[in-house]
C-alpha cells in the first residue's frame, strides 16, 4: 500500500521510524505541526535526509552566520548559499570554487568515496555555469604503518587520482598527513575550481510557473541511500549483508560526458536554473530549486529513469546516486535542450513542471506522497545554538613542551634524530602520491607540486591566470582553535602571495567532532570566530562554507584561498616575449611609442612587473634588453 498524503491524514497514530532516520523526538513533533499530520514515509524521507546536520547545518549555522558579517568585496560576485562562490577576475572572466569533505564515505569504501568526493565537488563547480579546470587535496590519514591506514590510504589516493585523470582535470596541489587520531576518521577534503564568462552564472533555483523541470545524466539507483544522515532500517540489516551500498559508486566518463553536455546547454542558453544532485539527491534538488524560486513545483517521481526498477519511491527520493543533474527549462526551448542531451547521449526524463502554488508537491504512480512548503525542507529546518564548554584537557596540553623530551648528546644520537625527522612520512617527500595525478592534463597548469601554490591560465587569449592554495594545520587547531584558525589562512594567504597573486578570497572546510559534545563546540565555535577575525586582518570575504560532524578528537581546519586579481602572462606568453624581443602584455607592444608603462617596478634589471588596469599584472621583458 502506498502511503499518500490523504492517508497520512486519516492514520495519525501509526508509528513511523523516525530515530532510525537520525531524527530527534522534538524534530519529529515539529514536522507533525508544519504538516498539520503525521508524514508520509516519503515526507519523512526528505525531512530526516534535508534536516541531518550534513545538509541542514543546524548546530553550525549560529556560528557561522559570522562570515556573513564580513565586508564585502568588489570582485565578489556569488557568495554564501550557492554551490560556490565566484570572483571576478577581469576582462569578462570569472572563477568559481569551493572545498567540501567526503570523510565517512571514505572510510567505509576508499576508493568510491574518495573519487565520488571529487565528482560531487566537480559537479558543484559545474553548476555555477563554469567549466572545471582544476582539482586539490587535503587528505588526513592515521600512522601510515597501522593496518588500517594501508587499507584506507591506497584506495583514496587511487579514487581522487582516478576519478580527477578521467575526468581530465589536473590535480594542483594539496597536502597529506599522518597522525594517530585520524585511524578510524580519515579526512578526506577535495576541491575544484572553474572558469565562466562572468555574464554565464547559474543559479539554482526555479522560476516561472510552467517551466518544464528536467532530470538528465546517469540512471537513478541504490548507491549512497540516507548517506547524508543515517540508512534507514530497511536498507541495513545489522545481523547480514547490506542490502543496498552506502557509498556513492561514482563513472567518471559518465561525468565527463555530463560536463561537455552541460556547458553546451549553457552556451546554448537552454537552461534557466540547474542544480546537481549529490547529497539528498532528488529530495535536495527539488526542494532547494522550488525554495530558491516561485516557490511551488509538481513532480511526477515515476519518470525518473532507474537503473533498479525494485527501488521504492523513498529510496529513488534518498539515492545519492552519482552524475545527475536537475535543470529547469522553459516550454519553448525544451526541444533544444533534449537535442543536445541526445547529441551527447545523456539520458533525460521531464519530471514535472514549475508552479505558482508555493508547494512541493510529488506524485508516484498518481498518488500524491508529497505536499510540503519546500522552504521547511530545505531552509527552515532545526537551528540549534549547542552548548558550549572550555575543554578540561586543553590547559594541560598547552602547559605541556618540548623541555621534557630527551636530547641528543652525543654526535650519533643526533644524527639519528636527524635521519628519523628527514625520514618520517609528514617531512618526507609525497611525490609517491602526487606522482599518482596528472598535473598538466589540459595544458594550461602554469604551477603545481612541489610549489606553494597552483596556477592556471585562464585561457590563451587573455593572458590571465589565477593562483590557488589548500593549507591547514590540526595540532595548531587542537592546542589553541582560534589562533589555530588565523594561521591556517595566513599559510595559505602566504603560499597564494609566494606565486605573485593577490588573494581575494577563501572557502573553508571545517571538520570538528559532534556537535553534541560541548567541548567540541567550544572549538568550534573559536574556529569559525579566529578565521572571521583573520579574514577582516586580511580583508577577504569567505565566500563557501562547508561543515562536517566527525567521530575524531583530533580536530583539523581546512583554509583554502584563491588569488584571481593579481593576474600575469602565462609561460607561452613569456615565451612569445623573449622570441619576439619585446615587451607584449597579451600581444599588445608596450613602449614608449605605443602604450606607455603604468606603476612598474624592475625585476632582476630585465624584466618588469607592468600594472594593467586597477587590479591585474603581466610580467614583461624590457624592449631591447639582451
Amino acid at each position: 500500500m502506498i502511503d499518500t498524503v490523504e492517508l497520512a491524514a486519516k492514520t495519525p497514530d501509526d508509528e513511523q521510524p523516525w530515530a532510525e532516520l537520525g531524527l530527534k523526538s522534538d524534530e519529529y513533533l515539529r514536522i507533525r505541526d508544519i504538516l498539520g499530520r503525521r508524514p508520509t514515509t516519503a515526507e519523512l524521507a526528505m525531512y530526516s535526509v534535508m534536516w541531518s546536520e550534513h545538509c541542514s547545518y543546524k548546530s553550525s549555522k549560529v556560528h557561522l552566520r559570522r562570515f556573513g558579517d564580513l565586508p564585502h568585496s568588489e570582485s565578489l560576485l556569488v557568495g554564501i548559499g550557492e554551490n560556490a562562490g565566484v570572483v571576478d577576475v577581469g576582462d569578462g572572466y570569472a572563477v568559481t570554487f569551493k572545498v567540501e569533505s567526503h570523510n565517512h564515505p571514505s572510510y567505509v569504501e576508499p576508493y568510491q568515496g574518495a573519487a565520488t568526493g571529487v565528482g560531487g565537488i566537480v559537479r558543484d563547480i559545474l553548476t555555477m555555469g563554469a567549466r572545471p579546470v582544476a582539482v586539490m587535496d587535503s587528505l588526513r590519514f592515521g600512522s601510515l604503518t597501522a593496518p588500517d591506514t594501508r587499507r584506507v590510504l591506497p584506495g583514496v589516493v587511487a579514487g581522487v587520482g582516478g576519478y580527477g585523470n578521467c575526468l581530465g582535470l589536473p590535480n594542483i596541489g594539496g597536502e597529506v598527513y599522518f597522525d594517530d587520531s585520524y585511524l578510524g576518521n580519515p579526512l578526506v577534503n577535495a576541491l575544484c575550481v572553474g572558469v565562466m564568462r562572468t555574464d554565464g552564472i547559474k543559479l539554482a533555483k526555479a522560476d516561472g510557473p510552467g517551466n518544464h523541470v528536467v532530470l538528465f545524466g546517469a540512471r537513478t539507483g541504490g548507491d549512497g541511500i540516507g548517506g547524508a544522515s543515517v540508512l534507514a532500517s530497511a536498507t541495513f540489516d545489522e545481523t547480514g549483508p547490506a542490502k543496498r551500498p552506502s557509498v556513492q559508486v561514482g563513472d567518471p566518463f559518465a561525468e565527463k560526458v555530463l560536463i561537455e553536455c552541460c556547458l553546451e546547454l549553457f552556451a546554448g542558453e537552454l537552461v534557466e536554473g540547474i542544480q546537481d544532485l549529490g547529497a539528498a539527491g532528488i529530495s535536495c534538488a527539488t526542494s532547494e530549486l522550488a525554495s530558491n524560486g516561485d516557490g511551488g513545483m509538481f513532480i511526477e517521481l515515476d519518470r525518473v529513469l532507474l537503473r533498479d526498477p525494485s527501488l521504492t519511491a523513498e529510496e529513488i527520493l534518498m539515492s545519492e546516486s552519482q552524475e545527475r543533474m536537475m535543470a529547469v527549462v522553459t516550454p519553448e526551448k525544451l526541444e533544444g535542450f533534449l537535442a543536445v542531451t541526445a547529441k551527447w547521449d545523456v539520458e533525460t526524463s521531464v519530471l514535472g513542471e514549475v508552479t505558482d502554488t508555493g508547494r512541493l508537491i510529488i506524485n508516484w504512480h498518481g498518488e500524491e506522497i508529497v505536499n510540503v512548503l519546500p522552504r521547511t525542507v530545505a531552509v527552515d529546518g532545526p537551528v540549534y545554538d549547542r552548548p558550549v564548554a572550555y575543554p578540561s584537557w586543553i590547559d594541560a596540553l598547552q602547559a605541556d613542551s618540548a623541555s621534557r623530551l630527551p636530547k641528543a648528546t652525543t654526535p650519533e644520537e643526533l644524527r639519528e634524530q636527524a635521519v628519523a625527522l628527514l625520514g618520517s612520512p609528514n617531512l618526507a617527500s609525497k611525490e609517491w602520491v602526487t606522482n599518482q595525478y596528472d598535473r598538466y592534463v589540459g595544458g594550461n597548469t602554469a604551477l603545481s607540486f612541489p610549489d606553494d601554490g597552483g596556477m592556471i591560465r585562464v585561457d590563451e587569449g587573455s593572458g590571465l591566470g589565477f593562483a590557488i592554495a589548500s593549507d591547514a594545520n590540526g595540532r595548531y587547531c587542537q592546542l589553541d582553535p582560534r589562533q589555530g584558525a588565523k594561521l591556517a589562512l595566513a599559510e595559505a594567504y602566504r603560499n597564494v602571495a609566494v606565486t605573485g597573486a593577490t588573494p581575494v578570497a577563501v572557502s573553508d572546510c571545517l571538520n570538528f567532532g559532534s556537535p553534541e559534545n560541548p567541548e567540541v563546540m567550544w572549538q568550534f565555535s573559536e574556529a569559525v570566530e579566529g578565521m572571521s577575525d583573520g579574514c577582516l586582518e586580511l580583508e577577504i570575504p569567505v565566500f563557501t562554507v562547508e561543515r562536517k560532524d566527525q567521530l575524531t578528537t583530533f580536530d583539523m581546519l581546512e583554509a583554502t584561498l584563491v588569488g584571481a586579481d593579481a593576474l600575469f602572462s602565462s609561460k607561452a606568453d613569456m615565451r612569445r616575449m623573449l622570441q619576439q624581443g619585446g615587451a607584449y602584455i597579451n600581444g599588445r607592444r608596450i613602449g614608449p611609442e605605443r602604450e606607455p608603462l603604468v606603476e612598474s617596478d624592475l625585476l632582476h634589471g630585465e624584466f618588469v612587473l607592468v600594472r594593467k588596469g586597477s587590479k591585474s599584472y603581466a610580467l614583461v621583458r624590457l624592449a631591447g634588453a639582451a
